[in-house]
């Protein structure tokens, strides 16, 4: 068998290989002219384009991991083990077409996925193929080029005015939410700052917050004891910001004090453990709460409440809106939340362009946060 193929327009050929089939021996041709033809081309690149798309992805979301933040990378892979490898995992890379993901797209809408979810594991392919193009592994992205047209995002649930955050800090009060739900809303703290937060990060006595830290994301069950938490990572310069504490949250800190003294004696006399975190917010017995079972009941306590659908970050999303509609001290409340301008403005909904060279030499003095502090927390919790 002579395989032929042409170089700078001179035929050439040579003899029979010992090819077992005739498809093997046409699939070398093949990749010798694809080799004539791209510069670019390795043998590496033709062998790892052939791997199953589950082998792939496995490799590159553990690679692309550090880029992401924890939270964005336990939903990245949640979707890939979940949705995407049971559905088109064993397809091989250089295979995969713009057709199969469509298909994909239909059967997890069959199988009654939310738009949202369909929709993410259609960005991940995006991403991760586009990766698999930069490495040379696909000639093009398929998840690019697909038919399927998605609607208008689902609504993101509104935050909450003062009137309906009044009403659900009342129907919190005397429960465990109660602390969560008043620092996240009147802070503006996520969740695993709060359930990360520390008592030698708060200071009574000077009124001060110190938000440097969460708890780590994805703890598994059962976990008693945190040895280290995970650094708050600004997107401003530095890490962490300070919040001074009102008289009138203050409060609220003293009764956590004084609910988690009573809960060690109780167990003290009892003769069980108490695994003293230092948390703020923990269990009866000291352990920290998991991040998504908290986010997963927080949903429950809304829809027992009557209040209007609301997750547990949106509560961040409240304290923005409020503290920017009574004060409009843009440039404070983005020191409060430990955002940029833009993702201030951005969250806020403003549409008007920030000048981030001026903002680097707006210094916001802890006095500035505490008025504005105190402005929102007195319209909320010492209505008129």
């Amino acid at each position: 068998m002579n395989l032929k193929y042409y170089k700078n327009g001179v035929q050439k050929s040579y003899g029979k290989r010992g090819f077992p089939t005739k498809k093997e021996a046409q699939q070398h041709e093949a990749e010798m002219r694809l080799k004539l033809q791209s510069p670019t081309y390795s043998s590496v690149q033709h062998h790892e384009g052939r791997q199953k798309l589950k082998d792939y992805l496995t490799v590159w979301a553990k690679n692309y991991g550090p880029n992401l933040r924890p939270s964005t990378y336990a939903g990245y892979r949640s979707h890939i083990r979940n949705q995407i490898i049971p559905t088109i995992g064993e397809v091989r890379l250089n295979e995969l077409t713009p057709a199969m993901i469509d298909d994909m797209i239909r059967e997890l809408f069959d199988k009654g996925l939310s738009q949202s979810t369909v929709r993410y594991c259609q960005r991940i392919l995006s991403v991760s193929l586009g990766g698999a193009m930069k490495y040379g592994y696909i000639t093009s992205n398929p998840a690019r080029n697909i038919i399927t047209k998605f609607g208008k995002e689902t609504h993101v649930p509104d935050p909450y005015t003062i009137p309906q955050l009044q009403r659900f800090l009342a129907i919190v009060t005397g429960t465990k939410w109660e602390f969560p739900v008043a620092v996240a809303s009147l802070y503006g703290l996520r969740i695993s700052e709060v359930l990360g937060l520390r008592w030698r990060n708060v200071n009574l006595v000077r009124k001060e917050l110190r938000v440097v830290e969460q708890l780590p994301y994805g703890l598994e069950k059962g976990i008693h004891e945190v040895p280290e938490m995970a650094p708050v990572k600004s997107k401003k310069e530095g890490d962490g910001r300070i919040l001074p504490i009102t008289d009138i949250t203050l409060a609220y800190f003293e009764r956590q004090k004084a609910q988690q003294e009573q809960q060690k004696a109780m167990c003290k006399v009892s003769g069980a453990i108490y695994y003293d975190n230092d948390l703020v917010f923990a269990k009866p017995d000291g352990s920290p709460f998991r991040r998504d079972k908290m986010s997963n009941e927080f949903g429950q306590v809304v829809r027992r409440s009557g209040m209007p659908h609301l997750r547990f970050h949106d509560l961040r999303h409240t304290a923005a809106t409020n503290m920017h509609q009574l004060t409009g001290d843009f440039y404070t409340i983005s020191e409060i939340l430990g955002h940029t301008l833009e993702g201030t403005a951005k969250s806020l909904g403003l549409s008007a362009q920030v000048n981030t060279v001026t903002a680097r030499y707006v210094e916001v003095r802890t006095e500035r946060k505490r008025s504005v502090l105190e402005i929102y927390h007195k319209a909320v919790l010492e209505p008129a």
